[in-house]
């Protein structure tokens, strides 16, 4: 029996205590649900609920019926350590235990501990538990490649040495190399090795454009073979190529800018092939609509994620942790969890869906809303007024107000080609048909399109 104890007892996620040796069922579950939740607890038998020793009667028998109950009863197998202790000169009996086997079963059933209660798991919590425990198992970054399917000389070293000036590691050798960045285990590469740097890798993006709001009629497709690397750009120029591009005036100089920002666009690019389900065969695809740009990858969000705690943002659960880091160590990828955020900042009306195992980024194309707009715009002004017509020149100069109200003659003339004198007379006309007018001061004024 052990010396007297004298530290104060009380119920909680880890400690369990029962008057007797009656309440020994309710006792063995109260270990598993602690085993489930915590992997380690103490149990005690007389002393109860509120911390006050009742004690008990016991000798080595009931230490081997005990054990022999725990044996019997619990399942995987665990080996707790049993003894007599005295509290407040009564006799009590301690279980101290571990297991790191989850999930544990008492009497056929699992259980979780929740404060110091003890709560029977549904079948779904059983499945995220055990898709919890084996998640490491079975991630598929960073299981090695299938014997035979990849050996050093298929791979490029040309993109290992680049990865490696952009990690700003010290280049010396291939196999060094991936060692440092955690791509082979035992001697064996890892499936994420083949993604990025694999002469021919298995990766393929699948591209559309739409000629409507559906996918009806396809009016341009493309397929891209590629590393991942290779394939982010080419989403991101594929997009590019096919949504609206205007433009500011930064000073003197014309500044593109897309309908959709791109950094919101490159971010879910980097995401839709980090975070993508590698063990589905389909691939990402890019489907640009009329009304808008859908990003598709394979795999609905990990671990229970759901869309609405991925908006709230900070929150990072990574199917492809290995993946993220080599994204992470380029500074493509953050590790705080920050992208969803960014995407939010420049893109606020995104949409998200999760569709027959997809999981889909819509972003708005804003030349779609802007036309449908005008349209209903010149329909009212059609009825009203007569638009007087307007030249090429005279239309160049309305947009360059749209979109830079500040512009002063002199930026008009060198962005439309014309002198500074052609320019005030195009100004000029405009304000005497109504089209055009300046407001505030002759330094300090802006254009207005009427």
């Amino acid at each position: 029996m052990s010396s007297e104890l004298t530290v104060q007892l009380r119920e909680s996620e880890t400690v369990e205590l029962k008057k007797s040796l009656a309440e020994l069922k309710q006792g063995l579950i109260s270990m598993v649900a602690i085993l489930n939740k915590h992997g380690s607890g103490e149990l005690w038998f007389g002393v109860a609920p509120n911390g006050h020793t009742v004690g008990l009667e016991a000798n080595e028998k009931t230490l081997r019926d005990v054990s022999q109950a725990i044996g019997a009863h619990i399942e995987p197998r665990i080996y707790p350590h049993i003894e007599l202790a005295l509290r407040d000169c009564k006799t009590c009996l301690r279980l101290t235990f571990c297991g790191h086997e989850s999930p544990y079963f008492a009497f056929g059933r699992a259980y979780m501990r929740v404060a110091d209660e003890d709560r029977q798991l549904s079948a779904r919590e059983l499945e995220n538990l055990i898709l919890h425990k084996n998640k490491e198992a079975l991630r598929w970054d960073n299981k090695a490649c299938e014997a035979g399917t990849l050996s050093l000389d298929a791979l490029d070293t040309a993109k290992i040495m680049r990865f490696v000036e952009l990690a700003e590691l010290t280049w010396d050798s291939p196999e060094n190399a991936l060692d440092k960045l955690d791509l082979r285990k035992n001697g064996q590469l890892l499936n994420a090795v083949r993604l990025f740097f694999a002469r021919q890798p298995p990766l393929q993006l699948r591209c559309a454009v739409f000629a409507a709001t559906d996918s009806a009629t396809i009016i341009d497709r493309h397929d891209f073979d590629g590393d991942i690397l290779e394939l982010v750009d080419e989403a991101q120029k594929y997009i590019l190529k096919n949504i609206h591009i205007g433009m500011r005036l930064d000073g003197l100089y014309r500044v593109d800018v897309p309908e959709i920002s791109m950094d919101a666009l490159r971010e879910a690019i980097v995401n839709a092939f980090c975070h993508r389900d590698y063990r589905d065969p389909d691939y990402v695809h890019i489907a640009v609509f009329k009304n808008r740009v859908e990003i598709r990858s394979p795999g609905g969000l990990y671990d229970g994620l759901t869309i609405e705690e991925m908006r709230r943002g900070n929150v990072s659960r990574r199917r492809n942790p290995l993946i993220a880091d080599l994204f992470r160590r380029i500074h493509m990828v953050e590790g705080w969890g920050r992208g969803m955020p960014l995407i939010l900042k420049n893109a606020p009306n995104v949409q998200f869906r999760q569709i027959a195992g997809l999981f889909i980024a819509s972003f708005e194309r804003s030349s779609f809303f802007e036309t449908v707009a005008q349209k209903t715009v010149d329909k009212t002004v059609d009825k009203t007024v007569d638009k007087p017509e307007l030249t090429d020149k005279e239309e160049a100069l309305c947009a360059l107000v749209h979109q830079h109200a500040n512009i002063t003659q002199k930026n008009m003339a060198a962005q439309l080609g014309l002198t500074e004198r052609g320019v005030r007379y195009l100004t000029d006309k405009l304000q005497k048909q109504g089209v055009l007018r300046r407001l505030g001061g002759k330094k300090s004024g802006w254009w207005e399109i009427i």
